[in-house]
């Protein structure tokens, strides 16, 4: 799996050796303008809400020698709608969004594979367990130029103020739940601190409970080091860590003191870092082009100590009864057996102004 481009409001960058490779590594594809990309991804964050007017928010139109053109729209009510044109031939998919509200930031994954005839168009709300997917019939080969055009911004490309990235692979990328501590994570076992890169099936972990359990997969992915991927610092002795370690900005910390009691009524909640970040406690932490995650799938959504903090695993909730949904996912070629069902989280979830909110109040 390859970044092959990625594109922001500062920079703009494409590679087929793959982001971040050396100059002298074997190329994806051979460099021809007519070369075609028969599988990918286009993956992009933006910011949408359900009283969008109409807008190009990502795409390109080349008029010779014929009309080409892959076009990423929002539309009323929150939706987004792509539509892509090549001559005669036109592929398009429309997706509404059904939770749309405020303006919130969603995550596009536009998914193609040119052999099987299959195309599928999601999207997800960031920090959220919300996604929906539309296939894409008759998908329309993608070569080089193409992609040139619409990444780097050659021609009649629109890249709208609202889009916070994009980002090219050469690979079918997953949706849903996604890792989120980086492989150097200090996680406690009963023979000490391991890195969470290096556990796998069968180890065990100390819970922040103390209980001794074991570690039922170590999933990974790498993604673009921006918008929800983007990783946040949180230092210590803050959330009682014994150094600093980076996670991505959907990793959820167990939260315990007097505040959360008087305002939630329980004894623990669980706060997305992109919440907590105040300059000091957690930032942002500034990164190259990729980041690789991992996380821990345990048995019962246990939370773990990272570092002393006590840290999210990964929620999968019943993935496993959905054949569909467990492919399409980061757990792609995992044996459904050997995954757990987690009934529901460990903790109450604070939603996202809860969350602002008891940052602030601890902030104080």
């Amino acid at each position: 799996m390859t970044w092959l481009a990625l594109v922001d409001h500062n920079d703009r960058r494409l590679s087929l050796h793959g982001l971040g490779a050396e100059k002298r590594a074997e190329p994806i594809c051979p460099d021809r303008p007519d070369q075609v990309l028969s599988r990918g991804s286009i993956v992009f964050e933006t910011q949408v809400s359900e009283d969008s007017r109409p807008q190009v928010l990502f795409g390109y139109t080349t008029p010779h020698p014929m009309h080409r053109s892959l076009v990423f729209q929002a539309i009323p009510g929150g939706g987004l709608a792509m539509v892509q044109v090549q001559g005669d031939s036109i592929a398009h998919a429309a997706i509404a969004h059904k939770n749309a509200g405020r303006a919130e930031v969603v995550r596009v994954t536009y998914a193609w594979d040119i052999k099987y005839n299959w195309g599928r168009l999601t999207l997800e709300q960031a920090g959220e367990a919300f996604e929906t997917s539309v296939a894409v019939e008759n998908p329309l080969p993608l070569t080089l130029d193409d992609l040139r055009d619409l990444m780097l911004g050659r021609g009649q490309q629109t890249y709208a103020q609202d889009m916070v990235f994009a980002a090219l692979s050469d690979q079918i990328e997953p949706i849903g739940p996604n890792p989120s501590l980086t492989p150097n994570t200090p996680i406690a076992t009963p023979w000490g601190f391991r890195d969470a890169g290096s556990l796998k099936r069968g180890d065990t972990v100390y819970s922040a409970q103390g209980d001794v359990v074991p570690v039922l997969q170590n999933v990974s992915r790498c993604v673009p080091a921006r918008g929800s991927f983007a990783p946040i610092r949180m230092r210590a002795p803050y959330f009682g860590l014994q150094q600093d370690i980076f996670v991505a900005p959907d990793q959820r910390i167990a939260i315990d003191g007097p505040e959360v009691e008087y305002l939630f009524s329980c004894e623990k909640v669980l706060a997305p870092a992109r919440h907590l970040v105040n300059g000091f406690a957690a930032q942002d932490e500034p990164w190259g082009h990729t980041i690789r995650y991992n996380q821990l799938i345990l048995p019962q959504h246990e939370t773990v100590l990272a570092a002393g903090a006590p840290l999210e695993s990964m929620y999968i909730g019943r993935m496993r009864r959905d054949a569909h949904q467990l492919a399409s996912s980061v757990m792609f070629g995992v044996d459904r057996n050997d995954l757990p069902e987690h009934a529901a989280p460990i903790h109450k979830v604070l939603k996202w102004y809860e969350a602002i909110h008891l940052a602030k109040r601890r902030a104080a």
